[in-house]
């Protein structure tokens, strides 16, 4: 059995970018990404083969992007008039 790890979003690595197309669960809530500890997936803007714990940050092409969503623009301006 392999090991599972549990690592905060916005950690730089594949498994906690939207690009990266593995196997991975995401709690919304907590904002934690668990992956196996040898997992596998493809990145969707290099169209390649990519570990999960790969470091992106010292990679060129890289378009690492947070797993959480961006606030839809309704919420965005209900919040300004609140204010």
């Amino acid at each position: 059995m392999a090991e599972k790890l549990i690592l905060p979003t916005e950690v730089k690595v594949c498994a906690t970018c939207s690009f990266w197309d593995g196997e991975r669960q995401v709690d919304a809530d907590m904002k934690l990404v668990v992956v196996s500890e040898h997992c596998e997936g493809e990145c969707l803007v290099q169209e390649t083969s990519k570990p999960g714990l790969h470091d992106v940050r010292q990679e060129c092409a890289c378009l690492w992007e947070d797993l959480e969503p961006d606030a839809p623009v309704d919420d965005q301006s209900a919040d300004d008039k609140a204010a």
